[in-house]
């Protein structure tokens, strides 16, 4: 669906490589200090055959700086090999945080050529350096008398992440070991790249081309933007609709035509998976076979143990039992919104069956009659001019922030972007947004860095953080007007980037947090965006100025539980599905789609009508995008971002500066604390699951009780019990 978070960037800085190629360019941007207005990436000045030179040299002065560190003759100390090791690299982060964000948001064959070169000597050299056994030597030295060094809280925090991300790396293995490790890191970083390749081209090629005969039920702005695709494309007088979400997700809703629902729906599904050049069933095969392998090598019974193991949640069984605990409930909801349409279904098609392609439709008849309230009514109050103006106006009354536009060098003409003023006018960071869908982006929507917030020379440098989207485009007679699902998105993706420009990290080590965690500080944005007091802000009629009339906000407030048990099922679904094909623990050969099929419908009931929100073929966030055995991070992080937002519901104002400067605390932290204990302190006891299973209608709400109390030692790790 969408918040495609699509670590991509991080990805690449998270896999490895080596060179010796010294080689410098004087003409090339990517080497040189970049002086431009705040320090932003000179995308004017950057061509696609800077990047593989730039790689080489930075990474052949990472590997100098780890050899001086290596090379020290005096006995390891925090500053001389820790200190030392957290500030080494900077130059190929900088390159690989660039590329990474690029490759993503506005790739070309220039750059996916270069793609192919580069992975593979990434994963090579952060191989080299994650198992060079001097470097880890010294600091296994300083970890194993880490009580005698007089290191503070944090010092000491940095060292545990850096001592356990170099054992994860494969520290610990012997020779034999390590040189098949290496082997298998490098093959999986080229069907990474394989993956991504292929589905970015599936996307881009089907169409469907119709006549204005074919639009039965379509509004004039879905009708328009076809028209307006195909005239792009050299097709006057056609209408074009396309995989990416904003001609996908309209058509499936309105079109009455349900033949060509089908076509639309079938050619989604069926992306990657057609037996042709772009099948991605084999490479499926080869990241399962390789990941279980990896995990075997580093002492664990499957690569779900392997991930899970360093995350909040601690063992693939929590992660199954929260799962377990949200499918049943949502199935039963599912179940009952599928008997809500069939009447409707059966007016139209009296001898048919359901399909998976009429749900939107349907749902949406529903919607209108038991709520007189559809898409078309509510759209004009959302215009992304005002959505916008709502997330800023939310991070003004917040932390303070205020948004100024300003003309900075960008990749695309389309891109925008803002400098972020903190709340005593100081600069906190620039933030770059990229909305609508174009041939050389990526799926979903995305929030990363070009420049990571960190601390040289006691002297904080300042981030540069992107919103990459593909939301519905205007037209020559509207603005771009949302849904309410982008809305949510613009919400969601505008947290992550507040997450980025509120980081006040002293070490590099310490700025990610556990995958688990990072979708709460996204999803608990989501709250206000269509809160009634949130509303009056900014849901403007884009004609006529009118704010959003309490009629019609009583109505979305009626109809927020509409279609949560299909929402919910999807999202689990996948959610599950990945769980399962990394918790193999013996690869044999296997049929993706098979494997898939008998896990969701064979063994636990899904409803045929539903389809899981990913296939494998095409499930980026696992495959190609650093979710894999993490894409229950959504499930987990919920839990926490609806306890988290019911801190400002008890508040009594959901604006409240005093509760919000508590999580700002947890927002700026990054990693330097583990997520539990951020969020202890922010809420003041254990997170409650009863607010996200509330807000999804999954349990009835218990009218004598105003809020929840917490439940004791009931769930000690968090959302899920061990």
């Amino acid at each position: 669906m969408k918040r495609i978070v699509f670590l991509f960037t991080f990805f690449l800085c998270m896999m490895n490589l080596s060179c010796r190629n010294t080689r410098q360019s004087s003409e090339n941007p990517l080497l040189e200090a970049w002086e431009t207005p705040y320090g932003v990436p000179p995308f004017d000045r950057i061509r696609p055959e800077h990047f593989r030179p730039a790689f080489e040299e930075a990474m052949a002065r990472h590997e100098a700086e780890i050899e001086a560190i290596t090379a020290n003759p005096e006995a390891p100390t925090f500053e001389n090999t820790l200190l030392a090791y957290d500030g080494a690299g900077l130059l190929l982060e900088r390159t690989a945080l660039l590329f990474g964000m690029l490759s993503a948001a506005d790739t070309n064959e220039a750059l996916q050529r270069v793609e192919v070169e580069v992975m593979p000597m990434l994963t090579v050299h952060n191989d080299r350096i994650g198992m060079n056994e001097a470097l880890f030597a010294r600091i296994r030295n300083l970890y194993d008398r880490r009580s005698e060094l007089g290191l503070d809280a944090e010092q000491l925090r940095l060292l545990q992440k850096t001592y356990d991300g170099f054992v994860r790396a494969g520290a610990l293995l012997d020779a034999e070991k390590k040189e098949r490790l290496q082997a298998i890191n490098e093959e999986l970083s080229n069907i990474s790249v394989q993956f991504g390749q292929h589905l970015l081209a599936e996307n881009n090629a089907f169409e469907l081309e119709l006549e204005g005969k074919d639009l039965d039920g379509l509004p004039a702005g879905v009708r328009d933007q076809a028209r307006e695709k195909a005239a792009a494309a050299g097709r006057s007088g056609k209408y074009l609709f396309t995989l990416h979400k904003p001609s996908l997700l309209p058509f499936l809703t309105y079109s009455s035509r349900r033949d060509l629902r089908e076509r639309l729906y079938k050619g989604y599904l069926n992306r990657c998976n057609n037996g042709d050049a772009n099948d991605n069933k084999q490479l499926v095969n080869d990241f399962i076979r390789l990941r279980t392998e990896k995990a075997h090598l580093l002492g664990y019974a499957s690569y779900a143990d392997y991930v899970v193991a360093d995350e909040m949640a601690g063992s693939t069984a929590a992660v199954y039992r929260l799962l377990e605990e949200i499918w049943t409930p949502a199935v039963a909801r599912a179940r009952e919104e599928l008997a809500a349409m069939q009447s409707l279904f059966a007016a139209d098609v009296p001898d048919g069956r359901f399909e998976p392609w009429d749900w939107w439709y349907y749902a949406e008849k529903v919607r209108k009659r038991d709520y007189a309230i559809d898409e078309a009514m509510l759209s004009p109050y959302f215009s992304l001019e005002n959505v916008r103006g709502g997330v800023f106006f939310l991070a003004n009354r917040l932390y303070g922030l205020t948004f100024r536009p300003i003309v900075v060098p960008v990749y695309h003409e389309e891109v925008s972007a803002y400098e972020v003023l903190d709340s005593d006018n100081s600069h906190l960071g620039v933030l770059y947004f990229d909305f609508h869908p174009r041939d050389g982006k990526g799926q979903g929507a995305w929030c990363g860095n070009y420049v990571e917030q960190r601390y040289v020379d006691g002297k904080r440098v300042a981030p540069v953080v992107s919103i990459v989207c593909n939301f519905t485009r205007p037209t020559a007679t509207t603005p771009a007007l949302l849904t309410l699902d982008e809305t949510e998105t613009l919400f969601h993706e505008f947290g992550h980037a507040l997450h980025f420009l509120l980081h006040d990290v002293k070490y590099r080590g310490l700025s990610e947090v556990e995958g688990d965690f990072v979708e709460l500080p996204s999803q608990v944005m989501e709250n206000w965006a269509f809160h009634p007091e949130m509303l009056k802000h900014y849901a403007v009629h884009y004609r006529t100025g009118e704010v959003i009339p309490d009629a019609l906000v009583e109505k979305l407030r009626r109809s927020e539980l509409f279609n949560q048990g299909f929402n919910t099922t999807e999202l689990i679904a996948a959610s599950l599905s990945d769980l399962d094909i990394h918790s193999i623990t013996e690869y044999k050969p296997f049929d993706p789609m098979a494997f898939e099929h008998e896990a969701l419908y064979g063994r636990r009931g899904m409803p045929r009508e539903i389809e899981p929100r990913y296939h494998y073929p095409y499930f980026s966030h696992i495959f190609d995008g650093g979710y894999s055995a993490g894409y229950y991070f959504y499930t987990w992080a919920e839990v926490l971002d609806k306890d988290a937002f019911e801190a400002f519901r008890e508040s009594g104002d959901i604006f409240n500066r005093e509760v919000a400067g508590r999580f700002r605390t947890l927002l700026e932290s990054g990693g330097s604390k583990d997520g539990m204990t951020l969020y202890r302190a922010f809420r003041g006891k254990e997170p409650d699951k009863r607010a996200m299973l509330l807000a999804r209608g999954l349990i009835a709400p218990e009218p004598e009780e105003e809020t929840t109390e917490p439940e004791g030692t009931e769930e000690p790790k968090g959302p899920a019990t061990e």
